[in-house]
């Protein structure tokens, strides 16, 4: 099933409506879609990369306002709408764990890391964001850089070097992401161990 979903996704960048289906689907996956927008944005920057910039502040948008909509229903419809979600993706147990032992500040951080680099996934921090109550303008501004940084660098690196990066980018997209949520995660530990954050978590 997945990798069907998977090229029925990729499909949709070759419509007249992809710039559309773009921002259905980056904003469906920051709440309850599997396949992330990347797909659909990759395909598309590479066949017009002269409006990868436009694509990119498209898929941010919708990203964000995805994002919102996951912390909105974590905030007021968990039980009802967010948790069965959850629990068709099999992600359930991974937010369990996350609401058990993620302190506020770092559920911060992860929203940065999840944006970044979909670790964790973003539809499992966005709806903890809401269940946790945090600040909505750190949510909101934190979705925009961190989801704003990964499509604009995309699309930056396939205007520049075009379909000679193609290849590079999908079989090392996750590892480059990870890459550099790590070196947030890192830089977040340095400053926890300093003393001027507080504590990473409650378990």
């Amino acid at each position: 099933m997945l990798k069907r979903l998977y090229d029925w996704t990729l499909t949709l960048a070759s419509r007249r409506t992809a710039e559309l289906w773009l921002a259905v689907i980056a904003f469906v996956e920051s709440s309850v879609f599997l396949i992330p927008a990347d797909v659909l944005f990759l395909p598309m920057a590479l066949a017009k990369p002269k409006k990868a910039y436009r694509f990119a502040l498209i898929a941010t948008v919708a990203s964000t306002l995805g994002g919102i909509a996951g912390y909105m229903l974590g905030y007021y419809a968990f039980e009802a709408f967010a948790k069965p979600v959850l629990t068709f993706y099999g992600k359930l147990d991974e937010f369990d764990h996350l609401r058990q032992c993620t302190g506020e500040d770092t559920l911060m951080l992860l929203l940065v890391t999840s944006g970044l680099a979909h670790l964790p996934p973003i539809k499992v921090v966005t709806i903890l964001a809401g269940v946790a109550q945090i600040s909505f303008l750190f949510f909101v501004v934190s979705c925009i850089i961190a989801r704003g940084a990964r499509f604009f660098a995309l699309g930056w690196a396939l205007q520049r070097y075009g379909e000679a990066i193609r290849d590079f980018i999908e079989r090392r997209l996750g590892l480059l992401a990870a890459m550099v949520a790590g070196l947030v995660i890192l830089l977040y530990v340095i400053v926890k161990y300093s003393g001027i954050a507080g504590s990473v978590t409650s378990c």
